[in-house]
């Protein structure tokens, strides 16, 4: 019988200081949503063939064909050089365009490209179509997804153009899903 009232008096302590040290509590339900949008991004790496770009792996890159000149002299590794005699030269190479995508159903990408100002004096080209400031070339129609394609990008000068002459502009490139 002891045993039985001190198992008693115990079980009533546990009771009582559960009792006392017991927390009041709340609950609730936290709802969350979202609504998912396709998107695609476009980047410009560096072409093995061609110039290491300034910021390759960004949508802001620069390539630098440095000093150039129709005879002679070392170009920056990567360039190529034609010369038509007698009026003018060009100096190219070849931009890697990586478009990608996330949550778009398409199967490719139109790529265009529009010069940001206008050149009156030199030609531009991207992938051997004519690109000028006053509307967007098409380069590509059925650009593939999630791939390094090879763009090859450039400028022919004239041989009037005046030694010293600094040459800049910017390429504006759009990719769009189809």
């Amino acid at each position: 019988m002891k045993k039985l009232t001190l198992f008693a008096f115990v079980a009533a302590l546990m009771m009582i200081s559960s009792a006392a040290f017991a927390q009041t509590t709340a609950s609730g339900t936290l709802t969350v949503t979202a609504t998912v949008n396709g998107t695609i991004s476009l980047v410009f790496n560096s072409d093995p063939a061609g110039v290491a770009l300034s910021g390759a792996g960004t949508n802001a890159a620069t390539l630098a064909f440095g000093t150039v000149q129709a005879f002679g002299g070392a170009l920056t590794a990567g360039i190529t050089r034609t010369v038509v005699a007698g009026t003018s030269f060009t100096v190219s190479s070849p931009v890697d365009v990586f478009v990608d995508k996330s949550n778009v159903a398409s199967a490719n990408y139109t790529l265009k490209a529009q010069l940001n100002a206008a050149d009156a004096v030199n030609t531009w080209s991207v992938g051997g179509v004519p690109v000028t400031n006053a509307a967007a070339a098409t380069i590509t129609a059925t650009g593939a997804y999630t791939s390094n394609v090879p763009e090859t990008v450039a400028l022919t000068i004239p041989f009037t153009t005046a030694s010293g002459t600094n040459i800049s502009n910017a390429i504006n490139f759009t990719a769009t899903a189809n």
